[in-house]
């Protein structure tokens, strides 16, 4: 049994532990937008080793006010927090990286369609607290993060220890386990403006911020974990929900018992269903005893989802913009601003496997389907942290796959953007992305444990026997199907399969760039459950339709209730699928045209405009 002890800086009575306690201080020098638009506000067969492995993973703006930085001055030269009271548009800033307005902060809210609820997310006022900008760790260790399946008991009781001490913090101590979850509530529904734009509401999914926010947002709170425990080298375990070893939900957070359960969680889902990487709902089956096709549609599940895994990060991730999403800048008003993006387009992997897992462990209670269900209430749940973790490590792996434009975006605008955390210590620090861009830069990393899904590439579900020069599958199915194909936008999608077909441009003029399907206009209720399929040149079959492991299906669009108060209810967005290595598979490349088909899955979307270009 541990000894206790009064920890002299939380107040609190604390078992110990083995570990040498220190205090680990940082370096600190440091429905419809339609035609009348709102300014935006974003709102295999092989046999796979559940062991680990090794080897198997892995500029500021100037200006001629050097004197002062940007934020001071719209904040208070002294940079204190919430000090400013009336803010204005900084007439000499050559940029537009995103910040929040702490002195803007209000009460987040939750719109379903029908009520609107108020939720109070904004971070504790501390007396006399200034903003100090964070400075990378220097000099320390790199700690691993670990598979969460495959931690021992030791690890399992400092981690629940550390998390027991968090939720026991004060509740007005920013460290506190719900002001940490409040933390996302604030960021993704309505409470923080953008500095300089107090009518622009900041949010951080469907963007080029979604990565770099969301790998900070866990270094802090791992951060102070480890601080709470006395063990700056503590690292949080990953759900790896990517490989057939972890594609359930981890054991160590399914006790009731433990400060790692969440009773907001869909019960159907637990104690092993396999996850849908592809929409988050369950194909099987609860098991039962003796039940061969359970463990045969099980086994079936973890596959297609290996697929699909290829498919958002191999296939459609080959440029920043696929895999981060759209830019996002300051003050965006309109598609006629310069290099603004109005409409928000998250990336591959962000629409795909990310909210794939929080719809399968969000419980099944509408209207709000918390607590992972819904951006506001996701970090309630202690296991938000383990998937993010590995959402986070997709990042780490996407930058070391082929290809030549595996790289981050180096704009300015992303690089300056900013955000405001609480450290260990309960110092608010400013990060901006550019000093996230590499996790051992921040001095942590991932367990080496397998990837299986790279030897998983889709392929043909089946091949048509020659269709002559100058007639592709495309128009052969066009043929066969033309009254059923040619139709005007906009296309309302909700409980029939669409097919179109739709021209193809010429070959672009540098080899390297990516040919992709864009869904213009893609609309929707922002509150609503949406999702639907993606395929070209499938075979008709209605009943069958196109899965992950076969190299016709392109893609999917998904969207969960992530509604506030302040935005239009009706969401307007974009949807880029990359094509190019599809064309290839399918032997398409010479074609004039491809048969686009969307499948509903659920609820109802409007689609403007579906067209081919060379634009990812």
């Amino acid at each position: 049994m541990a000894s206790t002890t009064n920890s002299p800086s939380t107040g609190l009575t604390l078992p110990n532990f083995s570990i040498q306690t220190s205090t680990f201080l940082p370096k600190t020098s440091q429905r419809s937008i339609f035609k009348k638009k709102k300014p935006f506000n974003f709102n295999s067969k092989r046999v796979v080793s559940c062991k680990a492995s090794n080897g198997k993973q892995n500029d500021a703006d100037t200006s001629f006010l050097n004197r002062f930085d940007r934020r001071d001055i719209l904040l208070g030269l002294g940079g204190s927090l919430y000090g400013a009271t009336s803010l204005v548009r900084d007439p000499f800033a050559l940029a537009d990286p995103i910040e929040p307005d702490l002195s803007s902060c209000g009460e987040s809210t939750v719109d379903t369609s029908k009520a609107c609820m108020n939720v109070p997310c904004c971070p504790p006022k501390l007396k006399d607290s200034k903003i100090i900008d964070f400075e990378p760790p220097l000099g320390c260790k790199i700690r691993y993060r670990p598979a969460a399946h495959l931690v021992d008991r030791d690890y399992l009781y400092k981690f629940e220890s550390a998390m027991e001490r968090m939720k026991a913090l004060p509740v007005d101590d920013p460290r506190n386990f719900m002001q940490q979850a409040n933390i996302h509530c604030a960021y993704c529904n309505g409470a923080y403006s953008q500095v300089g734009f107090p009518d622009q509401k900041l949010e951080v999914h469907y963007s080029w911020l979604f990565f770099p926010f969301h790998r900070m947002y866990l270094y802090f709170f791992e951060r102070i974990l480890g601080k709470l425990i006395g063990d700056p080298d503590f690292a949080m375990p990953f759900w790896n929900w990517d490989s057939p070893c972890g594609m359930t939900m981890p054991q160590i957070y399914l006790d009731p018992y433990s400060p790692l359960y969440d009773e907001n969680r869909n019960l159907e889902h637990q104690p092993d269903v396999v996850v849908n990487l592809n929409d988050g709902k369950s194909v099987v089956k609860q098991k039962k005893k003796n039940d061969d096709f359970y463990e045969l549609t099980k086994r079936e599940q973890r596959n297609r989802n290996l697929y699909v895994m290829y498919q958002q990060m191999v296939r459609s991730s080959k440029t920043a913009s696929c895999f981060h999403g759209a830019v996002y800048r300051a003050g965006c008003v309109s598609e006629t601003d310069i290099g603004c993006t109005p409409e928000p387009r998250g990336g591959t992997l962000e629409n795909g496997a990310h909210l794939a897992v929080h719809k399968f462990v969000g419980a099944k209670n509408p209207p709000y389907n918390e607590d992972m269900g819904n951006f506001y209430s996701a970090g309630r749940d202690p296991l938000f942290y383990a998937h993010h973790g590995n959402v986070d490590r997709m990042w780490n792996i996407w930058k070391t796959l082929p290809g030549k434009k595996r790289r981050d975006f180096d704009e300015k605008d992303w690089l300056n953007s900013s955000f405001l955390f609480y450290d260990e210590n309960a110092n608010m620090v400013r990060v901006k992305v550019r000093d996230c861009l590499d996790s051992k830069t921040l001095g942590y990393d991932y367990q080496s444990v397998d990837i299986p899904w790279l030897r998983s590439k889709p392929t043909p579900r089946r091949r048509r026997p020659g269709v002559g020069q100058g007639q592709d599958q495309g128009q052969d199915v066009a043929a066969r199907r033309k009254g059923k194909n040619r139709r005007g936008f906009p296309i309302v999608l909700d409980k029939v399969a669409v097919r179109i077909e739709i021209p193809r441009l010429k070959k672009p003029k540098n080899k390297d760039d990516e040919e992709v399907l864009v869904l213009q206009n893609i609309q929707l209720d922002r509150n609503d459950s949406v999702q639907f399929y993606v395929s070209i040149n499938d075979d008709e079959d209605d009943d069958n339709p196109c899965k992950p492991e076969e190299s016709e299906f392109v893609g999917s669009f998904t969207n969960i209730p992530h509604g506030d108060c302040h935005s239009e209810s009706m969401l307007s967005t974009n949807l880029y699928l990359p094509l190019s290595e599809a064309l290839e598979d399918l032997e398409l490349q010479r074609e004039d045209s491809i048969v686009v088909t969307l499948l509903p899955k659920e609820g109802e979307v409007s689609i403007g405009n579906i067209k081919i270009d060379y634009v990812c």
